[in-house]
């Protein structure tokens, strides 16, 4: 299977609206397509002892990691409060998607006006640490 760009805003936005944001009310959904051609998906899941929680880009990333998928190939993400907004992944996620990513790993990001916007790895994390050679 190999999803399209628009298969992964779809699936995004499905994840989106599945999020358990009770605490902050702030919806986030992310969809990759990995080495194999496989998509994951993931939302943000907040706890009681906020701010702990789980970051939809972590989320759809360990589901990739336990289905055997190694290399992120493109991932989009979206989230905002009750309609869409600019959403980047935040410090940690950027680092975790470093740590799956090559030099032709997309990331697409939804905007307000549902305009998506493609970056690099090295655009949103310039010279990120690295234990791998």
């Amino acid at each position: 299977m190999t999803a399209s760009k628009q298969d992964l805003v779809k699936a995004a936005g499905t994840a989106r609206n599945n999020a358990y944001c009770r605490y902050s009310g702030y919806r986030v959904g992310a969809a990759l397509v990995d080495d194999k051609g496989n998509m994951h998906v993931g939302c943000n899941v907040e706890n009681s002892a906020f701010p702990e929680g789980t970051c939809a880009e972590a989320n759809a990333i360990a589901a990739m990691i336990a289905s055997g998928g190694k290399i992120i190939q493109s991932i989009v993400v979206i989230g905002g409060e009750d309609a869409v907004e600019d959403c980047t992944p935040c410090g940690g996620c950027r680092q975790k998607i470093a740590e799956f990513a090559d030099n032709n790993t997309q990331i697409v990001l939804v905007g307000a006006d549902n305009g998506l916007t493609n970056y690099t790895i090295d655009d949103l994390l310039p010279v990120s640490f690295s234990l791998r050679g």
